[in-house]
């Protein structure tokens, strides 16, 4: 099934995978796919992911029949906090927050709804309700909007850096400094769709952390994320030669992840603090390490202390 798109005068002269990005509410990595993919035409014509988007344009788009495969349910993601506006969860690794393309997994909004949990309409299509996102290979607290007074408050508060979000992280080396602030603007790499690094080109991001534990190979730290960049935390840790255990993408050594017997990277959003959208009340919610980073910390424990595991 073909779509026809005209091109809306707001993006005209944008790039096209960020035209499209903006259009459908994919990811820009997304976008840039469908295009490399051929599934994307203007006017008939081959197209680019940085073809220029002109006044008059239709854009056409292929779009797959539906198909009625029904997607795996998270069965193992406790609901931690939930009443008529929000609901909480605590989500494993493995998980993505929402449907892509290319993600055959189970996804956050995907599971709640098979559950039968109600969910705002606001937002984009397959991503309604979702205010903020955790990557599939982060595990720990996200919050997803129920009514669509929660959507619109908890969105203004996400926007005005409101709301509190702790993480707690596992970096290669030992840091200098028991807690810094990393101020560091982040855009997309230009080597990968998917890849994000520090440039002066990119959009303000402030990362604080503070030392919760020295291992010599490794340092636990708290991270409170003033903004909310895609792979911020992951980003500005690598940018200072320090990258997240087991965050090959962002230079971390295998090896140490292969001792710690660590699939990902350690990280885990540990604490959400926001006020309420109705009743206005300040409302933490707070969540424990999973099974495999709490195995891991034992491992870098005992190895610290001479103490064979």
């Amino acid at each position: 099934m073909t779509r026809l798109l005209p091109a809306p005068d707001a993006l005209v002269g944008r790039r096209l995978d960020m035209a499209l990005s903006k259009m459908l509410g994919l990811s820009r990595a997304k976008a840039s796919d469908l295009v490399a993919q051929g599934h994307v035409r203007i006017m008939g014509r081959r197209v680019n992911k940085a073809t220029t988007l002109m006044s008059g344009d239709l854009i056409e788009l292929d779009e797959p029949e539906p198909t009625k495969q029904v997607e795996p349910v998270a069965e193992d993601m406790p609901v931690v906090y939930e009443d008529e506006d929000v609901v909480v969860v605590d989500k494993p690794v493995g998980v993505a927050a929402h449907p892509s393309i290319g993600w055959t997994g189970p996804t956050v909004l995907g599971s709640l709804l098979q559950r039968g949990t109600h969910i705002t309409s606001m937002g984009a299509q397959g991503r309604q309700g979702i205010v903020s996102r955790l990557d599939a290979g982060t595990s720990g607290l996200m919050l997803v909007c129920k009514s669509d007074l929660a959507y619109k408050e908890m969105r203004r508060q996400f926007a005005r850096h409101e709301v509190v979000k702790i993480y707690h992280a596992l970096v290669q080396g030992n840091l200098s400094e028991d807690k810094a602030t990393i101020e560091a603007p982040i855009g997309r790499a230009r080597v990968s769709d998917f890849r994000f690094t520090v440039t002066p080109a990119g959009k303000e991001a402030i990362t604080h952390w503070d030392v919760l534990e020295r291992f010599g190979s490794a340092t636990l730290v708290s991270v409170n994320l003033e903004t909310g960049r895609t792979h911020q935390i992951r980003v500005h840790f690598s940018s200072i030669g320090h990258p997240l255990v087991g965050d090959h993408m962002y230079g971390a050594n295998p090896d140490l992840a292969d001792r710690l017997g660590l699939k990902r990277q350690w990280l885990h959003a540990m604490r959400l603090e926001f006020r309420h959208p109705r009743t206005k009340i300040w409302t933490t919610v707070v969540s424990s390490y999973p099974a495999d980073l709490r195995r891991s910390l034992q491992i870098e424990r005992q190895s610290a202390t001479g103490i064979r595991s």
